[in-house]
């Protein structure tokens, strides 16, 4: 639902939202409205929606228009989901601007603002994969097994060496069964008089 208020100094766009439709978004208005917004996006849907009103709004934007906002946790569901609308945002050349927190592109402050945010999740990526990584260097040390099943059933064998012989390629069997395609090498390689071990390309220069 769009509502159009009278016309400000910029072409300002307006989001509100409510998690329930039992919930209202008077204040978010109200507090748009004052701030001269033009015309304000709203809806009650839940922020792990597809928030099509939300959409629309950014696909309205060009370059000087300014999407607002009453707080951030109305429009994005997390840092990663703010800084992937803000992206949209200055993508179409605009900008974002919260009314009760230290959020304005529309300033330097506010862009130093962004880029501290985009720092901050940088780092919470980085601390993720590298916690990650040493719980599964942990468990292949402890001799757990990563991955689609590592095992075929002799009749499953022949069927794959029955594959090969018919010209279908090692991803394609590996597909066929749900299989790690290292076990389909190991069954290409005894075809062919060859010893195939497996390896950890990725984690094993962490061990």
């Amino acid at each position: 639902m769009t509502f159009t208020f009278s016309q400000g100094t910029k072409m300002q766009y307006g989001y509100a939202r409510v998690s329930t439709k039992h919930q209202e978004t008077t204040v978010q208005l109200d507090a748009l409205q004052a701030a001269g917004i033009k015309k304000i996006y709203q809806e009650k849907a839940s922020s792990v929606g597809t928030r099509p009103q939300l959409q629309e709004c950014l696909a309205q934007l060009k370059p000087g228009d300014v999407l607002v906002f009453y707080k951030l946790d109305r429009v994005a569901r997390s840092l990663k989901d703010l800084l992937t609308i803000i992206e949209r945002v200055e993508a179409a050349g605009a900008c974002i601007r919260s009314l009760t927190e230290p959020l304005d592109t529309t300033s330097p402050m506010g862009s130093f603002v962004v880029q501290i945010l985009g720092a901050v999740a940088q780092l919470e990526r980085s601390i993720t994969r590298q916690r990650t990584i040493a719980g599964q260097v942990s468990a292949i040390k402890r001799g757990v097994v990563f991955g689609r099943p590592l095992h075929l059933t002799p009749e499953q064998h022949d069927e794959a060496r029955a594959m090969f012989r018919a010209g279908i390629n090692r991803n394609q069997v590996a597909r066929h069964f749900g299989v790690n395609r290292i076990v389909i090498e190991r069954i290409w390689a005894e075809m062919h008089g060859r010893k195939k071990t497996g390896t950890y390309p990725v984690l094993k220069d962490f061990m």
